[in-house]
């Protein structure tokens, strides 16, 4: 049982190393701006960045981060496979979060 732990432990690590290397940040930024900041302008107002940057985040991790697009990409119907959110994500924890993966 262990060793399963740690096997799945490592290819976790080593698929977010992986996303992450791929990832292209300037995309991810057209995506988001394209598709996400008319919601969040709605909910907080001005830019609407403001939901990354609130006292109380909701987001405290990397892997939160990662499942938070992929819940507001499959309730806005955005087909965006992994690699698009894998873009959006990368952007939001360069320019928002600075999570360590």
């Amino acid at each position: 049982m262990t060793r399963l732990l740690i096997r799945f432990s490592l290819l976790s690590s080593c698929m977010f190393i992986s996303l992450s290397v791929n990832a292209d940040i300037k995309n991810g930024k057209e995506l988001h701006d394209s598709n996400c900041t008319s919601c969040h302008i709605s909910m907080q107002g001005g830019d609407g960045s403001g939901i990354y940057t609130r006292e109380h985040k909701r987001i405290e991790s990397y892997p939160a981060l990662i499942k938070q697009v992929k819940r507001c990409r499959d309730s806005l119907g955005v087909p965006w496979p992994e690699e698009h959110v894998n873009d959006v994500v990368e952007y939001l924890n360069s320019t928002f979060y600075k999570y360590k993966k």
